[in-house]
């Protein structure tokens, strides 16, 4: 004689519709569900970054234009702790995302030389004596690294608050996707230090934002933060004051070692 069959209870579907309700509750990022993936007998499901999408690209004689679609929400004039962590989380999401998309090439870092307009090394050289002692710096980091990013991740190349969108306290999108690449996402957290340094964030942001960076492995952690002192301290040699200049100069020796 057989017992009657149990009826156990079945494993309830993936609804990702309600579970990114959720996380947006929870963490105020706001994904796009592109679609369920195939396969599978719970489900998963395609989630974007909150990124405008590109209507048209013609090129314009010289230039390339791009039309994208308008986000809501304005850019972020400082970072708040809410900000960060959920600035945190799209960076987390944009791990793997060019997994299988061959043709983004790898975000270069110009170590060991210029860069397109940006990146120059010369007047790091020529400016003082801290700026010069920066550039070697940058110069021995670069012998010691590749000079392209490793990984199949989306790095924004310029992720500060400027080019994060919010209304109402929640991130909204973000912008300005024009020099994306291949590569480590964790780049885009030196950028993002970068980015609020001198006033760009409520205080302990940045010590937040700091204590990450101290978990970053140094073959990450060390060539993005002197592409990015390069970059700025350039930058600012050849565009800004003096005054700025020793500005970027003091965040660069933080980790110069």
């Amino acid at each position: 004689m057989t017992s009657p069959p149990h009826r156990w209870a079945r494993a309830e579907r993936l609804d990702a519709a309600r579970m990114l309700d959720a996380l947006h509750a929870e963490t105020g990022v706001r994904l796009t569900l592109d679609g369920p993936c195939p396969g599978g007998q719970v489900g998963a499901a395609y989630a974007g970054c909150p990124v405008p999408d590109t209507e048209l690209v013609a090129q314009v004689g010289d230039a390339a234009v791009t039309v994208q679609e308008l986000l809501p929400g304005t850019a972020i004039d400082r970072l708040d702790h809410r900000g960060l962590v959920q600035a945190l989380e799209i960076n987390r999401s944009q791990a793997g995302r060019l997994a299988g998309y061959s043709g983004v090439p790898a975000a270069q870092l110009f170590l060991r030389q210029d860069g397109p307009g940006y990146c120059l090394h010369e007047p790091l050289r020529r400016h003082n004596r801290r700026s010069a002692a920066l550039e070697r710096w940058v110069a021995t980091v670069g012998a010691g690294h590749p000079d392209r990013l490793a990984g199949d991740d989306a790095v924004h190349m310029d992720f500060h608050p400027g080019n994060l969108l919010a209304t109402g306290g929640s991130i909204t999108g973000v912008i300005d996707w024009d020099g994306a690449a291949r590569g480590d996402h964790r780049f885009d957290l030196v950028t993002l230090r970068f980015g609020i340094h001198g006033g760009g964030a409520d205080p302990g942001v940045a010590r937040h934002l700091d204590a990450v960076l101290d978990t970053l492995p140094e073959d990450v952690l060390r060539p993005a933060w002197a592409h990015m002192s390069l970059r700025m301290v350039d930058w600012a040699v050849r565009h800004f004051t003096p005054s700025e200049v020793e500005h970027w100069l003091d965040l660069a020796e933080q980790r110069v070692s």
